[in-house]
């Protein structure tokens, strides 16, 4: 899963071989030693610790210092005042290094011999891991793309299907954990294709590679040491541990740390296997939403109608109110039925006033801690929804709308800092802070304000 994905932080620092050579004509023995490493930000992760060094490849030149020369011959001699740096060790040579700390701070936690041989002795570095990790699509993926591929026809029908194959497992996790039968088929369907699909990286190459590339080094470091125990405590063979590239494993895509605290061995055979026990695969995500605030017997949500005149910066996930005030407001539910009984409900326009509204409540932010994205829980919600005999989203979505590309997007939130409307960091990335910030701007120029960027609010920031 992507649950619980992702802080980065800087690549183990190479040696400069320029020191070690200054160093070794000034008769020193002691290179430069590298900067430790940060503190790790969850439990599972090694300490901090200083980097080893690695060892000058073998085509650096250094040259040695010249012995008993004349004073004539060294007056003589022209001046070297610039040192050529050694080529860069290769990079099996660095990420070997790099696997020798790791192994030593894993030992540090406890982690035994045979299971470090058993994790590294044949570990890969994987370059399309890397590849993947710092791609970002050109183009922002609207919330209806998104959904027409989650919740499609197809994946409902099979799903009704797969619901009925595992009945027995997801009633029996529905009884222990009160988290409904078709939500776990719809969150097992979004992340695996119904087990399908879920992945075939081995998830110590993954994480080893994202540990030593460096831009997300303490997360790789702690999930990779949670990968660890986990075959220490003999759950699932090193073979067998396979996942996404992102580290994500099993049928629900558990990430390592994720396993250690939720997987459950609901099949009594002394194993917690995500990725062939469907019982396992049942009752270890229904424990996750349960120990995440799951609450039995409540909806999710459900779409709704706004009020003409409503103010659509009141829809907002932060905004929560009793169900009761939103009715007495004039939200209603778009077929008719009872809005859900929340006692702090939120209302939400993912594609912006002229979408979809939805009323949401504590379960829907429950599947947020599951994956942190309003597209997935709406996902899961849609599909739990119309895999139990609910129904699809009634109101159109405004496919007409121009993509936003992440170029554009990150424009839009330095105009919007520029002229006082605080968006946060640039990043390219949308957030609670640069909806803020365009609800601001949107009411100052007199538009509705919903937050949602379109290509026309970028060309309204771009103009002087």
């Amino acid at each position: 899963m992507n649950a619980m994905h992702p802080r980065p932080l800087p690549p183990l620092r190479r040696c400069a071989w320029a020191c070690i050579a200054l160093a070794a004509l000034a008769g020193c023995s002691t290179a430069p030693s590298a900067a430790p490493d940060n503190a790790p930000d969850n439990a599972a992760a090694a300490p901090p610790e200083a980097a080893p060094s690695p060892a000058p490849s073998a085509s650096a030149e250094v040259s040695p210092p010249v012995a008993a020369a004349s004073p004539s011959a060294t007056a003589s001699a022209p001046a070297n005042t610039t040192t050529e740096p050694a080529p860069e060790p290769p990079l099996e040579q660095r990420f070997a290094a790099w696997l020798a700390n790791f192994r030593a701070s894993a030992r540090a936690q406890g982690i035994d011999e045979a299971t470090l041989r058993t994790a590294f002795d044949g570990v890969q570095h994987v370059p399309r891991v890397v590849e993947l990790d710092r791609g970002q699509p050109e183009f922002l993926r609207t919330v209806w793309d998104y959904l027409d591929a989650t919740v499609s026809a197809q994946r409902v029908t099979r799903g009704q299907d797969k619901l009925q194959q595992v009945r027995t497992q997801a009633d029996d996790a529905a009884a222990r954990y009160g988290v409904p039968p078709a939500t776990l088929v719809a969150i097992w369907g979004i992340e695996s294709n119904y087990g399908d699909n879920y992945g075939s990286t081995p998830t110590i190459d993954a994480l080893a590679t994202l540990g030593f590339d460096g831009r997300r080094e303490a997360w790789a470091r702690g999930q990779l040491m949670a990968a660890l125990k986990i075959l220490q405590n003999g759950d699932i063979a090193r073979g067998q541990m396979i996942g996404s590239w992102a580290g994500a494993m099993g049928q629900t895509q558990f990430l390592p740390s994720a396993f250690l605290s939720y997987a459950v061995d609901a099949d009594g055979d002394g194993r917690r296997d995500i990725w062939g026990s469907l019982a396992d695969v049942m009752a270890s995500t229904a424990n996750f939403l349960a120990r995440s605030g799951w609450q039995a017997n409540q909806r999710w949500g459900a779409e709704v109608r706004l009020p003409p005149g409503f103010d659509l910066s009141r829809a907002d996930a932060q905004m929560r109110l009793p169900t009761a005030t939103w009715a007495a407001d004039g939200v209603r539910t778009v077929d008719g039925t009872p809005l859900p009984d929340f006692a702090d409900g939120a209302v939400l326009l993912p594609a912006g006033a002229r979408g979809p509204a939805f009323l949401v409540g504590p379960n829907f932010r429950t599947i947020l801690r599951y994956n942190n994205s309003i597209n997935y829980a709406l996902a899961v919600s849609l599909l739990s929804q119309r895999i139990a005999g609910g129904p699809a989203v009634l109101t159109p979505w405004p496919r007409d709308l121009p993509t936003l590309a992440r170029s554009q997007l990150l424009e839009m939130q330095t105009a919007l800092n520029a002229r006082g409307f605080d968006a946060g960091t640039a990043d390219g990335l949308l957030g609670p802070a640069t909806r803020d910030a365009l609800r601001r701007f949107q009411r100052s120029i007199g538009v509705p304000a919903d937050g949602y960027p379109t290509v026309e609010l970028w060309q309204r920031l771009q103009a002087p």
